[in-house]
């Protein structure tokens, strides 16, 4: 083999090894973002429910609003009631008919275990724990639909927590779990994890601009 050819191979390898090392390093920003080590490494509500999640993204946001008064946005989050506070006009090109809203509704504060949370009409979570102020924890639940029932292909959970941070500020900490059911599921959950995190990103800086804004009005 001539040097010339043991020389592009080798220059393609790299490239190759690049690439590879470049998109592992920009998912995983995407799925930790604004993430602290510590944060990442803590157990929180709901770890517990999928103690082999062999896919989990956790993120973070600082919030200039205290715990009492970010829960309210996050207790109206769903379809139907205060919409995900991220990109609207994406969520509806597939139907989820999101209207995310500007402010507080007193008729959605209510949360508890068992209730539902719409990301589409015919898509629920369910509430599996939640205190409120502090937690709420989401997880599918199979939906009837047209006499039959669809199932998700994997389990998942996703976490909102909310800590207390000096200065009248609030740490808000997301985090889904991912337990893959089949071989196949990974197909699905690796982009869908991805995409989430693009949204999750934005759904962030949503909450954290209307509790801010609601804070500094009052």
């Amino acid at each position: 083999m001539s040097r010339n050819r043991i020389s592009r191979r080798i220059g393609g390898a790299l490239a190759l090894a690049t690439a590879g090392w470049g998109l592992w390093t920009a998912r995983y920003s995407l799925l930790h973002w604004g993430a602290t080590y510590p944060e990442l490494q803590e157990p929180l509500p709901g770890d517990d429910l999928l103690p082999d999640a062999r896919r989990v993204a956790t993120r973070g946001i600082t919030i200039g609003a205290p715990p009492d008064e970010v829960w309210p946005w996050i207790a109206q989050l769903g379809q139907g009631r205060g919409g995900l506070y991220s990109y609207d006009w994406l969520e509806n090109l597939v139907g989820c008919e999101i209207h995310s809203v500007d402010h507080l509704v007193p008729e959605w504060q209510d949360v508890g275990v068992g209730d539902h949370v719409r990301l589409h009409p015919d898509t629920a979570l369910t509430v599996v724990a939640v205190e409120p102020g502090a937690h709420l924890v989401l997880r599918p639940r199979p939906v009837e639909r047209h006499g039959g029932v669809d199932r998700f292909p994997f389990d998942y959970t996703w976490a909102f927590v909310l800590r207390r941070h000096p200065g009248r500020r609030t740490r808000l900490i997301v985090r889904e779990r991912y337990a893959i059911r089949s071989p196949a599921a990974i197909a699905i959950v690796e982009p869908l994890a991805v995409v989430s995190a693009v949204m999750g990103i934005k759904q962030l800086r949503g909450i954290r601009d209307r509790a801010t804004r609601v804070s500094r009005r009052g």
